[in-house]
């Protein structure tokens, strides 16, 4: 999940017991898995696969497990027929989420998204009615420690393609176009330095700040959203304090 204050999400994730890492190395594997079958086992020639399993390795997820979600796809899937699919609503005070789901029912999977939504002060509405606010983007993130100097960060990322690197109190938010992406990822870790978070993201042109009302059905809604298997990603612009 992605918003404002990244960190938060970066925190929760790494405070999840084993049984919440199992689910998302899943949904990781499910990635990595429909990549392979739409686009080949190589990572090389395959950029979406590249970044699958780019996120899974940031995620701690085993070798084993990545080669065996690749050979999935590249084979038969399990018969499966995972469609990808992105749905746009509302949270509560009008927060724009964008939602990206892989799905072999996208009737349950359309219902399952309905559901979280409405239970919690939102409602699902049409394509586009908040895409337009978020932009594709790299976005690799670096927490501050005594290793990484700042000046040399912004210094080897721009030479590597970055767009823009942002200094927050827990670490550093390095920005890429979408194309760049890679290339930056690859000089950082080149370098030997810990990445803690590393995908390509919709980030927003604007924040919504909510009440502490709001913010806990925002919550709610987002962890719904997190137990579902289908879904993959979710975008929003809830500014996070």
């Amino acid at each position: 999940m992605s918003g404002h204050s990244k960190w938060s999400t970066i925190k929760n994730k790494k405070g999840k017991a084993d049984a919440i890492r199992g689910k998302i190395f899943t949904k990781l594997a499910k990635a990595i898995a429909v990549a392979a079958k739409e686009g080949g086992s190589d990572p090389e020639s395959n950029a979406k696969l590249r970044d699958a399993i780019t996120k899974a390795k940031i995620n701690n997820m085993p070798n084993d497990n990545i080669d065996r979600a690749v050979k999935k796809g590249a084979g038969d899937l399990s018969g499966n027929n995972y469609e990808t699919i992105t749905y746009e609503g509302y949270g509560p005070a009008g927060v724009a989420v964008v939602v990206e789901a892989l799905t072999d029912n996208k009737n349950r999977t359309a219902a399952d998204i309905r559901h979280a939504f409405d239970k919690n002060g939102g409602n699902l509405g049409t394509t586009g009615c908040v895409s337009f606010i978020f932009e594709k983007k790299g976005q690799i993130m670096i927490e501050k420690g005594d290793s990484v100097d700042e000046d040399e960060l912004m210094m080897l990322s721009l030479e590597a393609g970055a767009e823009d690197m942002n200094s927050e109190e827990e670490g550093y938010e390095i920005i890429t176009d979408e194309m760049n992406f890679q290339a930056v990822y690859d000089s950082l870790e080149k370098e030997n330095i810990k990445i803690a978070s590393a995908e390509l993201a919709m980030i927003p042109n604007t924040y919504t700040e909510l009440s502490e009302q709001d913010e806990k059905k925002m919550q709610k809604m987002l962890d719904m959203f997190d137990d579902n298997e289908d879904i993959q990603e979710v975008y929003h612009n809830w500014d996070e304090k």
